[in-house]
């Protein structure tokens, strides 16, 4: 059963991560509640099984649940919440702004984009430099 699971979760991510790729705010939003799902779907299967409430006195704290898994699956819960909304609002701007929900280049990614490229050529022409320097000594 727990392979199972554990199997699930991990398609929960694979599909969350592809969503998340996309240009598409709405498919954004998708991706992070299949990441969140995933999320809490792995932390649950991590915790050792079923056990007794941890009431002190009831039983042997030995046979006690463990309540870390589940304390984070809730802050999980919490913060998957929280994006969602933030994302949602995100969207909402985004749809009275452009009537679309397509996420953009920025101008600072095609800025750093350009300094790559210039990087690339000015340390392609040093190194042309380097080998007809080597050339004219031999």
């Amino acid at each position: 059963m727990s392979v199972l699971l554990a199997f699930a979760a991990a398609m929960l991510f694979g599909m969350g991560t592809w969503l998340l790729l996309q240009r598409r705010l709405s498919r954004i939003i998708i991706g992070v509640g299949l990441i969140g799902h995933g999320s809490n779907i792995l932390l649950l299967t991590s915790g050792s099984g079923r056990g007794l409430p941890p009431i002190i006195g009831s039983a042997d704290p030995a046979d006690f649940a463990d309540p870390l898994p589940q304390a984070l699956a809730l802050t999980s819960i919490v913060i998957t919440f929280g994006v969602t909304a933030f994302l949602f609002a995100i969207g909402y701007r985004s749809w009275k702004l452009t009537n679309d929900d397509i996420v953009e280049d920025d101008v600072e990614d095609r800025y750093v984009a350009r300094r790559a490229v210039d990087a690339e050529i000015v340390e392609g022409e040093a190194a042309e430099r380097e080998r007809a320097i080597e050339e004219d000594r031999v």
